[in-house]
């Protein structure tokens, strides 16, 4: 089969490739799956830059998520009830960006027929993390502010949208002006530009003096720090990344007087603190979020596994205008998936 590999890290660009790998053969509780899209997420260019929290052993395959067919079951009987089923594939350790890739069963999740590949494809990392930070870490309540950085991304647009949805207001830090207009006709509340002024001041006259109680953070340094100047009394910040590789400086007077919370949050942690029945449940969350178009991607540009590195390229480029996505699957072929 065919995969995108790297043997060194660094700029993906420069190190991603395509080569002919051995066909993989899935094992006790593992299917193998027949992919037919994988979008390229900031955190699989981390990976291959070297920059991610857990790097694989090289040369490595990146791909977190996507959507295949389950074509081939290891010994279990979870493998055989998804064996044939078009599947969001989670692949915790990476491995997506080929023609075929091997996961635990339990992270073949079937995808119902009425959600399109391009969405199925990207079904779990941006929704799932939205979700499950949102309403399940922080709880954001009704008609409170949530603050968050980086807001112009793929997963900062799903929170404005869940905004919208679940009745909790928005602050939003972007870095780029134009960008400004785009969020606040997707539902934004309030836009705030951080060449325009400290993070912090500008908060705070939105919200009367007082910050927020709620933010996220994937940023880190100076955005990172801004946000965390911005929290009121008794604040939580979740931090969920860290783009700038810079560290957040936190003066330990305002978290000790200001009974502030700092955490981090790392969907793969998370989710494997989750019973089966309440990721299934999470999961059919997701599914009706999409329908409603809450928590669906913007698809950008997709190219062919052969495109990796213009695919790379693209994804790295601020103004790309949608998720970008890698096609590995024949277009006849994936066609006639979707009934499955």
């Amino acid at each position: 089969m065919r995969a995108a590999v790297f043997e060194r890290f660094g700029d993906p660009v420069e190190v991603l490739s395509v080569r002919d790998v051995p066909l993989p053969e899935p094992g006790p509780g593992q299917v193998r799956v027949r992919m037919i899209a994988s979008p390229i997420n900031p955190s699989d260019l981390l990976v291959v830059r070297g920059r991610y929290g857990v790097l694989p052993r090289l040369p490595a395959t990146p791909g977190f998520e996507g959507v295949g067919i389950v074509d081939k079951a290891g010994p279990g009987l979870l493998g055989r009830w998804v064996e044939g089923k078009r599947v969001a594939a989670i692949n915790s350790v990476g491995g997506n960006w080929a023609e075929y890739a091997v996961i635990p069963a339990r992270q073949a999740r079937p995808i119902p027929a009425d959600i399109v590949d391009e969405q199925a494809a990207t079904f779990f990392v941006n929704p799932a993390t939205a979700l499950a930070m949102v309403r399940h870490v922080l709880e954001v309540p009704k008609g409170e502010w949530l603050l968050q950085s980086a807001a112009g991304s793929t997963l900062g647009k799903m929170i404005i949208k869940l905004g919208r949805h679940d009745g909790f207001k928005t602050v939003n830090v972007v870095r780029r002006s134009e960008a400004k207009e785009e969020l606040t006709r997707l539902g934004a509340d309030a836009v705030i530009n951080s060449s325009e002024g400290p993070i912090d001041e500008q908060v705070k006259r939105i919200t009367g003096g007082d910050g927020v109680r709620y933010a996220l953070d994937p940023i880190g340094g100076e955005a990172g720090t801004g946000v965390f100047r911005s929290l009121a009394s008794e604040g939580r910040l979740v931090i969920y990344g860290s783009l700038s590789g810079e560290p957040i400086q936190i003066d330990p007077r305002h978290l000790i007087s200001g009974r502030k919370v700092v955490e981090g949050f790392w969907l793969g942690h998370w989710m494997r603190d989750r019973s089966i029945p309440s990721a299934l449940l999470l999961f059919r969350e997701i599914a009706s979020l999409i329908r409603q178009g809450v928590l669906s991607s913007h698809i950008g540009q997709s190219f062919d596994l052969d495109e990796i590195r213009e695919a790379a390229h693209q994804a790295d480029t601020t103004a790309r205008g949608g998720k970008v996505l890698l096609k590995l699957l024949p277009e006849d072929a994936s066609t006639a998936s979707k009934g499955a």
